[in-house]
C-alpha cells in the first residue's frame, strides 16, 4: 500500500525507503517474482543474442561480399535502435493479424525476450565484428600459415576474444535489464505473467506504492553496478594480459 503522510497525504519518502529495504531483505514474495521474472526474461534474451550475434559479428569481419558495408552501417545504427520501435516491430510481427500470430506470443514472456533480443542483437554483433575484426589482422599471417579456413578461424578468434566479448555480453545484458518501452508493448505488463522490474516500477510508482517501487529500483539499480563493475574488471584484465 502507498505510504501517506497523515496530515497532508504527501508520500514519507523515508518511511518508504525503509519498508523498501526490508522488502529486499525479507525476501518479499511480490518483488522476489518480479526480480526473477526480469532475470529470466534478459538472461534468456541475451544468450539467445549471443549465440546469434557472436558467430554474425565474426563472419562479417572475415567476410567481404557486396552490401558488406552496408549490412555494417546498418548493423551500427540498430545498436541506437529506439525501445518503442523494436516493441512496435514485434507486436505487428506476433498479433493476431501479423505473420507469427498463430504462436499466441504476445503478452506474454517470449514476447518479451523477442522483443530484448532484437534490441540486444545488433550490440552483440557489432561490438563482436570490429573485436575479431582487430585480431584477424593482428593474427592474419599465423592464422593463413596454418591453413585455416575463414569458418575454422571464427572459433578460434571468438575464443581468444573471450574476455573482451564476455564485456560485450555484459553491456548487451545491461541494455536488456533495463528496457521498459519495449517490453511494456509486448509484454503488457500482467500482473505475475509479464510485469518486470522497468515496468512495475513504472506502475507501482504512479499508483503511489512507493515502497515496492524503491524496492525495486534498488534491486535494479545493484543489478546495473554489478553488471558494470564485472565489465570494467573483464575489460582491464583483458588490457593487462594484452600489455
Amino acid at each position: 500500500m502507498p505510504v501517506n503522510d497523515s496530515e497532508n497525504g504527501m508520500p514519507q519518502h523515508d518511511s518508504a525507503l525503509a519498508t523498501a529495504l526490508a522488502m529486499i531483505l525479507e525476501l518479499d514474495p511480490t518483488l522476489l517474482g518480479i526480480v526473477m521474472l526480469s532475470l529470466q526474461v534478459s538472461l534468456s534474451a541475451v544468450l539467445i543474442a549471443a549465440l546469434l550475434g557472436l558467430p554474425l559479428g565474426a563472419a562479417l569481419a572475415l567476410w567481404r561480399f557486396p552490401g558488406r558495408g552496408v549490412l555494417i552501417v546498418a548493423l551500427n545504427a540498430l545498436m541506437g535502435l529506439p525501445p518503442v520501435v523494436a516493441g512496435l516491430t514485434v507486436y505487428l510481427l506476433l498479433s493476431r493479424a501479423g505473420p507469427l500470430g498463430e504462436f499466441g506470443l504476445l503478452f506474454s514472456p517470449g514476447a518479451m525476450v523477442v522483443a530484448q533480443v532484437m534490441l540486444v542483437l545488433p550490440i552483440i554483433a557489432a561490438l563482436t565484428r570490429q573485436q575479431v575484426e582487430e585480431l584477424h589482422q593482428e593474427y592474419h599471417e599465423q592464422l593463413h600459415s596454418l591453413g585455416l579456413s575463414r569458418a575454422r578461424m571464427i572459433p578460434t578468434l571468438l575464443w581468444d576474444a573471450r574476455l573482451g566479448l564476455l564485456t560485450v555480453v555484459l553491456a548487451g545484458f545491461g541494455r536488456a535489464s533495463a528496457e521498459v518501452g519495449a517490453v511494456m508493448i509486448v509484454g503488457g505488463n500482467i500482473e505475475g505473467v509479464t510485469r518486470v522490474m522497468t515496468t512495475a516500477i513504472v506502475l507501482e510508482t504512479s499508483k503511489g506504492n512507493l515502497p515496492l517501487a524503491l524496492g525495486l529500483g534498488i534491486v535494479l539499480l545493484t543489478l546495473v553496478a554489478l553488471v558494470n563493475a564485472a565489465a570494467h574488471l573483464l575489460g582491464e584484465t583483458a588490457r593487462r594480459r594484452l600489455g
